[in-house]
């Protein structure tokens, strides 16, 4: 008797850890999006500054309006990202833009307002995430999770992979690093670590300290064991400042 009821109690626990693990991913994204603010990104207007520029996202429901604002040589320049593609205009009128530069422009707008809102976006179409392991970071547990893109869909930069970790207690994404192609075809990699953090009208944003590797051979999904050994160069601090929800 002693005998089977241990046997069932494994086979629990066992079918226990296993749903756990199939639930895990999923459901750590999207508990990290709705701490973070959930259904108020999805309808909102989010208004910052960054370094020299001021950027505008108008989301509504899937579609949306990236706007970049900044004074260049020939006058004021807004960049508009869409649905419907990339424009630029200088003093209010649209202006052609060279087919060798409407993509480095984009990737540039793109990537602001991208990094602005994470965790939201994890869960479009294109993007594949991968539960690791759990992990300590400063004593604190760590869902780590590995996120790549499809190729359909994934943009310009669909080779980029990220790693996120997203806090046991809380499911905030506290750190997060990518890989990415630099302009010479060497891989870079990034590790951030959020701080400074603040709710306006309901949606979280941070400010990052922006570390590289010392060591050019370094794996990406190390990086946190770096970082707990000292091993990161600061490189920047990201700072989102004037942050205006509506």
């Amino acid at each position: 008797m002693k005998k089977l009821f241990l046997t069932f109690l494994i086979s629990t626990i066992l079918v226990s850890c296993k749903q756990e693990k199939q639930l895990n991913t999923q459901d750590i994204i999207n508990s990290a999006i709705e701490v973070s603010g959930g259904a108020k990104f999805e309808v909102s207007t989010i208004a910052f500054d960054f370094r020299d520029k001021h950027y505008v996202a108008k989301r509504n429901n899937g579609m949306y309006q990236y706007e970049r604002h900044f004074k260049g040589s020939t006058g004021i320049i807004k960049d508009v990202l869409s649905n419907d593609g990339f424009q630029r205009f200088v003093n209010d009128v649209l202006i052609k833009v060279a087919d060798t530069m409407a993509p480095k422009y984009s990737r540039s707008v793109n990537s602001v307002h991208y990094f602005s809102v994470l965790p939201f976006g994890l869960n479009d179409v294109a993007v594949n995430k991968k539960l690791l392991s759990e992990v300590l970071i400063n004593e604190k547990a760590y869902h780590k999770i590995k996120v790549t893109f499809n190729q359909e869909g994934g943009g310009d930069d669909f080779e980029d992979v990220f790693v996120y970790w997203i806090a046991k207690e809380g499911y905030k994404v506290n750190y997060l690093a990518y890989s990415y192609l630099e302009d010479n075809g060497e891989l870079g990699l990034r590790f951030r670590e959020a701080y400074n953090e603040r709710f306006v009208n309901g949606i979280r944003f941070v400010d990052y300290n922006n570390y590289k590797p010392k060591n050019k051979e370094a794996d990406l999904l190390d990086l946190d064991n770096l970082f707990e050994n000292g091993k990161l160069k600061l490189l920047s601090k990201i700072e989102n400042k004037n942050v205006v929800v509506k």
